[in-house]
């Protein structure tokens, strides 16, 4: 019987072409396109989504995060976690 657990140190061939070699004849590659309306980035919704963290972290520093801004009265738990920007029940 032959072992089967002999393991070659000889790699296997990798066919690249001579790196001398010129491009073929064709068409060229296509330039990138810009990029879908819908992977833009809105900058306006960055904003305002920055600002409330900011005004989310100010509430936090002056201790007044878990109170609704309107009545005074507790944000339940859930809600902040559900949304953790929110500024009334």
């Amino acid at each position: 019987m032959t072992d089967v657990t002999e393991i070659s140190d000889e790699q296997p061939a990798v066919d690249a072409p001579p790196a001398d070699e010129s491009a073929p004849d064709g068409p060229a590659p296509a330039a990138p396109t810009a990029q879908p309306a819908a992977d833009a980035v809105d900058l306006d919704v960055v904003e305002r989504d920055l600002s409330a963290v900011e005004v989310a972290l100010n509430r936090l520093a002056d201790g007044t995060y878990w109170t609704d801004e309107v009545t005074g009265q507790p944000i339940p738990e859930h809600v902040l976690a559900h949304d953790p920007l929110a500024r009334r029940a």
